[in-house]
């Protein structure tokens, strides 16, 4: 396919953050002693799902990110089913520009997904570090603490398989009618775990959007267990007389972003963020293979968020 290659205080929220800072430094946070005071920023590869591997690499290190976080599931850039054909060339992709291998999206809740197991298994190889699994749905047949006993047990070993092959884990808080929308759940389902196996993949929009201001708690539950966040914004709109969640660029939502990162680097955590790009970019924002709207236009808003980003960040340093 052708493309245009051209084209808190910041100590304190509560006054917990202080107290857990050294517990947290303590479980392995890879990034947290960075001399360089930037964050890593990987692309969401499902907003590029209209180029191939190679394609999708070098527009990736052009518009200046950091590394791809790979969509590695049904319907993604590399298909779990064919992860042993497919997923070496997309790692030389990625290596070819200058990248490492790093992250990637998988659709894993269970052991017992041979498939997706597989898939891991070869990423592990290939050398890949991070992945993020799928979503539990609760059973409305049982109730909270059965339908939690439930993924615990799940999660006991995709933690030991994530051990065995060298990978970090790391379930997402999502917004909605599934297992860890409300992150206390997650946080107790992640007690006791190494955190270097698994983990929460934290995601500041679906926080807010599920815990409106009483996120700084869930990620004061959740922080020795954050090695990954997705970045992106939103927004609640009225739409024929109900209120309804729309996603919006980077930096003129409702997310606060600079409580949340001062929040981050009071507890001395700099995880690697996936940029999500939700809103309305042609089909881009949902992985289709074709798009309504320029590859340019595309890249222009990635090129935004991302400067936007790094901009938000380097602010909350203050």
């Amino acid at each position: 396919m052708n493309m245009d290659r051209r084209s808190f205080g910041k100590l304190a929220i509560g006054g917990a953050i202080g107290a857990l800072a050294s517990s947290v430094r303590l479980a392995g946070n890879v990034d947290a002693d960075s001399a360089e005071d930037r964050l890593s920023v990987h692309i969401f590869s499902k907003h590029l799902q209209f180029l191939d591997y190679r394609d999708m690499a070098e527009a990736a290190a052009e518009i200046g990110f950091d590394g791809i976080d790979l969509t590695v599931r049904p319907g993604g850039h590399v298909l779990p089913e064919r992860a042993e054909e497919d997923l070496p060339s997309a790692a030389e992709a990625i290596r070819s520009v200058g990248f490492e291998p790093n992250m990637l999206v998988s659709r894993i809740t269970s052991v017992s997904d041979k498939v997706g197991i597989q898939s891991l298994r070869t990423a592990s190889e290939l050398g890949f570090k991070r992945y993020r699994m799928g979503y539990y749905r609760p059973d409305e047949s049982k109730d909270l603490e059965q339908n939690l006993n439930h993924c615990a047990g799940e999660l006991k070993e995709l933690a030991a398989f994530n051990q065995e092959v060298g990978l970090h884990g790391a379930y997402q808080n999502h917004a909605g009618r599934v297992i860890g929308s409300y992150v206390t759940d997650l946080a107790l389902l992640l007690k006791g775990h190494d955190p270097r196996w698994l983990g929460c993949q934290y995601d500041i929009r679906h926080a807010t959007v599920d815990g409106g201001s009483s996120w700084p708690l869930g990620l004061r539950y959740l922080a020795k267990h954050i090695r990954t966040m997705p970045i992106k914004d939103f927004s609640w709109f009225k739409e024929n007389g109900k209120w309804v969640v729309r996603n919006v660029l980077l930096g003129e939502g409702m997310v606060d972003f600079d409580r949340f990162f001062k929040a981050l680097r009071g507890y001395r955590l700099k995880p690697y963020v996936s940029l999500h790009l939700e809103y309305d970019l042609g089909g881009a924002e949902h992985g289709d293979r074709e798009i309504k709207i320029s590859q340019k236009a595309v890249f222009s808003a990635m090129r935004r968020d991302l400067k936007r980003l790094h901009e938000m960040w380097e602010w909350s340093a203050d």
